[in-house]
């Protein structure tokens, strides 16, 4: 099986078709029943054998030593704590805030499918004690804490527009990244609008994440944020939609970067396939948020397969007419399939190769060096 893993994940949509209402959407990944069944944390050990002293077991069938992953963050205070998650179906919302740093989570089964935090909120939803939740808010997970690690896990918000006419603020995000040297291997993330929410914990501070191996999916910005992020052998799926008669359907990327930071967003060996209609997608479009009007939205995708969703013609739009893409940081490199082909010279600025070897997982990252050993 090639690095990027060319299997079509089975998408939430297409589970979501099958089933009626967000609530039934958690057959979006069961577990396989095989699954777990004798040794639930796999080759990580167990509350009787544990990995190490601050080695914590979650299972929701009560064998570790919590049945949430909330409660084991919780417990889990200070720096340098390992959750090994039996397989499973986490509904919650957890945060890990910044006094929390060098966590590692760990996905026992060592396949992302098997285990699952989700929740479904989104920016419009109604907060109980009033007002509502936010784009930030929305977040099924957030990590402030720096040093953060998670192997084989599916993060996702399985809320849906078509669920809640009423409610228009549509963003809904699946994991917030905030804190600088965090890493994800082998991991999903399941979203529509705003899935993966790649930021830092404020705009002076440079956070730098690697997301190695990994799949995302969506439709409307769904990654985006003003992190330095390295995105390598990755999968990223847009999503098909029937609530708009008419491209665009939405976006892949929308960085923020600040315009302090010489380095946003790197997409490296990496592809982009589709669900929707051929040159339904744009492949970003740059976020300049009403708090850092300063910001100038930094993206390079260079070695990566774009497949026919991506409109090769105008692959970039403006989110504000105020920013135009023409004015960011945006730019390709040796990228290859449907989506890349050059046919408007002016919409699609390349790299020089000098300048390309300058746009490096080492370059972004510096002296953190997160693809290094067992991933």
């Amino acid at each position: 099986m090639p690095s990027h893993d060319t299997r079509l994940p089975l998408s939430r949509r297409g589970f979501l078709l099958a089933s009626t209402g967000a609530a039934a959407a958690l057959a979006l990944a069961p577990a396989p029943a095989h699954a777990g069944a004798r040794r639930p944390f796999g080759r990580f050990g167990s509350p009787a054998a544990r990995l190490t002293p601050q080695t914590l077991y979650v299972d929701p069938k009560g064998r570790g030593d919590h049945t949430t992953v909330k409660d084991a963050v919780t417990a889990a205070t200070g720096s340098g704590w390992t959750l090994v998650l039996a397989p499973g179906t986490y509904r919650e919302t957890v945060a890990v805030d910044a006094t929390r740093t060098e966590a590692t989570w760990i996905g026992a089964s060592e396949e992302p499918r098997d285990v699952v935090i989700v929740y479904d909120n989104a920016a419009g939803t109604p907060k109980p004690g009033g007002g509502t939740y936010g784009t930030t808010g929305s977040a099924t997970t957030t990590v402030q804490a720096d040093g953060f690690t998670a192997r084989w896990i599916t993060f996702a918000n399985d809320w849906l527009r078509a669920d809640h006419p009423g409610i228009t603020g549509t963003q809904a995000v699946a994991i917030k990244v905030q804190g600088d040297r965090s890493a994800f291997h082998h991991c999903r993330f399941l979203g529509h609008q705003d899935t993966l929410y790649a930021d830092s914990i404020a705009l002076a501070s440079f956070a730098r994440q690697y997301f190695s191996h990994c799949y995302a999916e969506g439709d409307v910005d769904f990654v985006f944020g003003r992190a330095t992020a390295v995105y390598e052998h990755c999968h990223f799926r847009t999503l098909n939609r029937t609530d708009l008669a008419a491209a665009p359907y939405g976006f892949v990327f929308a960085p923020s970067t600040a315009g302090a930071n010489p380095r946003g967003y790197l997409v490296t060996r990496s592809r982009v396939s589709s669900e929707a209609p051929d040159a339904f997608y744009k492949l970003a479009r740059p976020w300049v948020p009403s708090s850092d009007t300063t910001a100038r939205p930094s993206l390079v995708v260079r070695d990566t397969w774009l497949g026919p969703g991506i409109d090769a013609a105008a692959p970039y739009t403006n989110m504000s007419d105020a920013f135009p893409w023409q004015n960011q940081r945006f730019a390709e490199y040796r990228d290859t399939g449907p989506g890349a082909r050059i046919t408007v010279p002016e919409n699609r600025p390349q790299l020089t190769a000098e300048q390309a070897e300058s746009a490096t997982r080492a370059a972004y990252l510096g002296d953190w060096k997160p693809w290094q050993g067992e991933c």
